[in-house]
């Protein structure tokens, strides 16, 4: 299922090579630093999504953050679903849920030019982004906001 979501062409074109990034994935299930999660309505799985505390991997772009603070990465897999504000939903029920058990801060960080992705995010409630540029590349970090959305 990881396999086909990720071979989408909305996928891959955010994600990279599907094979590459199931062995990504493949590896952050046995990393216990990685919550991986598979996302369904009414029984039909239709996206992925992994959040981690940002000092577990450093990053530039996530490094003032404070600790136990989570960073979300997430993909919807299934093409009928997209636009349907499912995204959205399951994003805002997570960061939520993570603010809840205690994270100071939870945080995305799409592409600048993920334009659909950015709009689901702020959808879901990551108000506040500044434009970062990370390896040559413009990457929004985007910050949960519970009372935006």
């Amino acid at each position: 299922m990881l396999r086909r979501w990720l071979a989408t062409p909305e996928v891959r074109k955010w994600w990279g090579d599907p094979d590459h990034e199931l062995g990504l994935i493949e590896e952050d299930l046995q990393e216990d630093r990685m919550a991986n999660l598979i996302v369904a309505v009414d029984g039909q799985p239709f996206a992925y999504v992994q959040h981690y505390e940002v000092h577990s991997w450093p990053q530039e772009h996530l490094a003032h953050l404070p600790a136990g603070s989570r960073a979300i990465d997430t993909f919807v897999g299934e093409p009928t679903m997209l636009g349907k504000g499912h995204g959205s939903g399951y994003l805002r029920q997570l960061a939520i849920e993570l603010l809840a058990s205690g994270a100071p801060e939870v945080v995305i960080d799409p592409e600048a030019d993920n334009i659909r992705a950015c709009r689901a995010y702020e959808k879901a409630g990551f108000g506040k982004a500044e434009r970062r540029v990370v390896s040559g590349e413009a990457i929004m970090v985007m910050y949960f906001t519970p009372n935006t959305g």
